[in-house]
């Protein structure tokens, strides 16, 4: 956290051969009187002058950088204070959003500060952190020059990053948010599921005052949470009949996208897709994650019937052995399809996920069962996950007195947060199954309902069913993930339904502190397979950018 200077000092104006001018009571009043618009500014340009639209928020070439005081000068007699003692803290890369970079390092830092960046044109700090994060850096006031931007807070600089997509940035680890992508250094992280877990090997920090909430690695966690399963059909096809395993969906590795040919049944062009290598990337990073989550779009009871063609689904639930390997932790059962198997199959179903290891939620002998939360603890706090069926909850839901989901009644989600909160959850995730299908959404009734999630007290929606990944929205600070899009569910008539994302989300106890969409391509119809985050993975990200428009801050 940004320390307060010390207002028996004054007002710093940069060092002159008699010291440090200190401004005088009628001018400090004129100051107060009429405001200064304090910005992001950049060091090294001109001086403001009239009528060039600069601000005097600008500041000077060397030297400290400018800062407004919070009081009047105080008297000569005032006591003075102590400096706040500074330790190593550590600091990390940040870039906007939406950002291709997932590390950097010392070289990368010099080609922004000499000009030669392909990528980033300037560097962004913190005012009172700038001089000790470029010392930090191997980097001087001078040396960075016209290309060093300087914000008053960290929350002004991640703005910053998201309306200027060409600079990078660097803040303490403490004050990371999820509105900006923070980068490995050196091909380490701070966040992901791929984080450090001890400060020890950490290679970058400056001497900054100690926070009052220090970054601790003990208290960060993850969540990995995928689109639909599924378990019959081509599933089923590919890991029994062409004896691939129940384990081969999730031993996907890297892919590409060689081109499209035309056309499917359904008229649409289809992908022609390229391993890469990597075999088991997907497998590590769902079970590298401390939660991982996913959606069980179909019915497993114990007399199943498979099924080559349709939209009736009654999977084996042995296979479901092989999703619990993978690494999934929690399943939710408030699907289109779970009710396929009948009522028995649902209560069948949720029995098996029990009995291979997987927890699940959303569905039950009656409906305060299928409403009960399921509740985890991580990084010393409780997490809730609450499911709703949007879509065959009328047919398949749950009463008081019969089998069956919890439909999405928006009647239930401030009960259902109250009661997760009394349970002592500190993150309460909401998990609809919603949407309309083969479209980027969201659409006004899914919208509608998001907000009434958000406004209900739900601190993240995680959203399923329209089997394309859609759009994302922040509203009032919470995120929504209108749709993953699949994850295993097969659909491999056009691009968008070989398509999905994954989230990878790091929270420091209770708070979300990013938020990282991994996109992928289905090999097989079933297998995904991560996309290239600066090549092919934009097939899939752009449409979802495309589809969130002014939804999205980030």
């Amino acid at each position: 956290m940004a320390h307060r200077q010390n207002p028996r000092r004054g007002i710093r104006l940069g060092p002159t051969p008699a010291g440090l001018f200190v401004i005088s009571g009628l001018t400090l009043a004129i100051v107060v009187a009429f405001g200064l618009p304090w910005q992001t500014t950049r060091v090294g340009s001109p001086g403001p002058s009239a009528g060039s639209g600069a601000t005097i928020g600008h500041e000077p070439s060397s030297g400290p950088p400018l800062s407004l005081l919070p009081s009047a000068i105080a008297s000569p007699s005032s006591a003075p204070t102590t400096a706040p003692a500074l330790v190593a803290v550590p600091i990390v890369a940040v870039a906007d959003y939406r950002s291709t970079t997932t590390s950097i390092g010392s070289s990368g830092v010099a080609a922004v500060v000499n000009g030669t960046s392909p990528t980033c044109a300037s560097l962004d700090l913190v005012a009172d952190q700038a001089d000790a994060i470029l010392m930090a850096l191997g980097q001087t006031r001078n040396a960075a020059r016209t290309r060093l931007l300087t914000a008053r807070n960290a929350a002004t600089l991640m703005a910053d990053l998201a309306a200027h997509r060409d600079r990078l940035g660097f803040l303490r680890a403490d004050q990371v948010g999820p509105g900006v992508r923070a980068l490995g250094w050196n091909g380490q992280a701070l966040f992901g599921v791929h984080r450090l877990k001890s400060m020890g090997d950490w290679q970058l920090s400056a001497m900054l005052p100690v926070s009052s909430a220090p970054y601790d690695p003990s208290t960060t966690w993850t969540l990995f949470a995928g689109g639909d399963l599924g378990l019959d059909r081509t599933y089923a096809y590919v890991v029994k009949n062409l004896h691939k395993g129940p384990d081969y969906p999730f031993n996907g590795g890297t892919a590409r996208v060689a081109g499209l040919t035309c056309c499917s049944t359904f008229g649409w062009k289809v992908p022609t897709i390229v391993s890469t290598g990597h075999a088991g990337a997907m497998r590590d990073l769902i079970s590298s994650a401390d939660l991982a989550l996913a959606n069980m779009e179909e019915s497993a009871p114990d007399h199943f019937t498979y099924h080559p063609t349709g939209t009736s689904f009654t999977g084996d639930p042995a296979l479901i052995a092989g999703i619990a390997r993978a690494g999934i932790d929690v399943a939710s059962c408030a699907s289109t399809h779970i009710g396929d198997g009948g009522p028995a199959g649902i209560l069948q179903t949720v029995r098996s996920l029990k009995k291979y290891g997987i927890v699940p939620f959303g569905a039950g002998p009656n409906l305060a069962a299928a409403r009960r939360p399921a509740i985890f603890t991580e990084g010393g706090v409780k997490v809730a996950i609450i499911g709703y069926d949007g879509i065959s909850g009328k047919y398949y839901g749950a009463t008081a007195s019969t089998i069956g989901d919890t439909p999405l009644n928006p009647a239930f989600f401030k009960a259902d947060v109250a009661a997760a909160r009394a349970a002592g959850a500190a993150v309460v995730i909401a998990f609809p199954h919603w949407g309309i299908e083969y479209t980027g959404g969201p659409s006004p009734l899914q919208q509608r309902l998001g907000h009434q999630m958000v406004d209900a007290g739900f601190d993240i929606v995680i959203g399923n069913h329209p089997h394309w990944a859609q759009a994302m929205e922040v509203y009032k600070g919470k995120p929504i993930w209108y749709s993953l899009g699949n994850f295993t569910f097969d659909q491999g008539w056009s691009e968008p339904t070989l398509e999905g994302i994954t989230l990878e989300l790091t929270f420091r106890g209770g708070t979300l502190v990013q938020a990282w969409m991994n996109p992928h391509i289905l090999i097989d119809s079933i297998q995904p397979n991560l996309l290239d985050l600066a090549g092919d993975g934009q097939r899939v990200l752009q449409p979802i950018y495309r589809a969130s428009a002014k939804l999205l801050p980030w």
